[in-house]
């Protein structure tokens, strides 16, 4: 079997998850589900299947300590730091790349930080036949998440779900990509999921670092151009200046629209092993332990005839009294409250807060 290295995206700042996530200790950095921090877990279910020093965490410079606090067994070189985010194709090519230095022949498993997994051996079960492909084959695969409902929050991805197609790993569970659907209303994804062949995009990735490398040189050539750059000054004291410089010219665009949905080869594997991308409050309502009337409580909190509500208060005393799907975060220096069915609009609110320079709160 090939080495296999994981590059975890840290970066982001969970907007959504406002006013408990906030640019200094974002999303992924907080005991959002159990005991652990989210990016914690990550690693955590990693456990046996990636050493940790073939670990890589792409963040940014604020977050950094953060990561070197919450995961102290990985090494610091290990840690890639942007200068600004360019969303995940920028970010995918650098990794890639640090990747290649350590190892040529490499495996690379691209993974979101804030994601929960319930089912960890099926997920490692479902990376094993993903880091097989990868490794035999030039090809990019992606892991589709079987939907259980018509969701509007989600893109999709639709398969060839039938034998053919020049699809020599059709017997292991892997799938050829027909295309890629952006977020559809709800008319379209209740289509989606009636015709069967259609998975939720969870943001995973498997490949060799070569071949994304040489896709992104295709499908990318001016990006790529500039990171190569990088690469040549990899371990030279050159090494920060070129990434500020290439950082600041090239531009942000997914892996998504920048590659996969352009190359060539692309599989994807479903999987069913308790994914959730617990992108919003109503999402971890749904994965919380709940009381009798379904709210989830944390906190000082007294309920009186309050449902199907989400409380999070550690520190001051809350009383809720004939409320109903309510979501309610009390941080030290802000007070969220909304309809868990509005949840995905909390991250209007920090962009309001951002356009009127009230970074205080951010």
């Amino acid at each position: 079997m090939p080495r296999v290295c994981a590059v975890i995206m840290a970066g982001g700042v969970g907007t959504r998850f406002w006013p408990r996530s906030r640019e200094k200790s974002p999303k992924q950095f907080l005991e959002i589900i159990g005991k652990k921090t989210m990016i914690q877990t990550t690693v955590e279910r990693l456990d046996k299947f990636v050493r940790i020093q073939d670990i890589f965490v792409v963040t940014n410079k604020v977050q950094q300590s953060l990561v070197k606090k919450q995961i102290p067994e990985l090494p610091e070189e290990n840690i890639i730091i942007e200068p600004v985010g360019r969303n995940t194709a920028p970010c995918i090519g650098l990794a890639a790349m640090h990747v290649m230095k350590l190892d040529p022949n490499a495996v690379m498993v691209v993974l979101p930080s804030d994601h929960l997994i319930q089912k960890v051996d099926e997920f490692q079960r479902v990376l094993g036949v993903a880091v097989e492909t990868a490794y035999k084959s030039s090809s990019l695969l992606t892991i589709g998440i079987t939907p259980t409902h018509p969701e509007t929050g989600y893109g999709y991805i639709q398969m060839f779900d039938e034998k053919g197609d020049h699809n020599p790993y059709f017997d292991k569970g892997v799938l050829k990509v027909k295309t890629f659907a952006e977020k559809p209303n709800l008319a379209t994804a209740e289509k989606f999921l009636k015709s069967g062949d259609f998975l939720w995009n969870s943001g995973m990735f498997v490949w060799r670092a070569d071949a994304i490398l040489n896709q992104m040189h295709i499908c990318l050539p001016d990006m790529f151009a500039e990171l190569v750059k990088i690469q040549q000054v990899l371990g030279t004291p050159q090494y920060q200046s070129t990434l500020d410089k290439v950082y600041g010219l090239i531009r942000g665009i997914s892996i998504d629209y920048g590659v996969m949905e352009k190359a060539d080869v692309v599989y994807v594997i479903p999987g069913d092993f308790g994914w959730n991308d617990v992108g919003s409050w109503r999402e971890v309502l749904k994965v919380s332990g709940k009381d009798d009337n379904g709210n989830s409580i944390t906190g000082k909190v007294i309920s009186r005839d309050a449902k199907n509500c989400l409380v999070y208060s550690p520190d001051k005393l809350v009383a809720v009294i004939g409320a109903e799907d309510l979501v309610i975060i009390n941080s030290e220096d802000a007070i969220l409250v909304c309809k868990t069915n509005r949840s995905q609009d909390v991250k209007e609110i920090a962009d309001y807060l951002r356009r009127k320079q009230m970074n205080e709160y951010l």
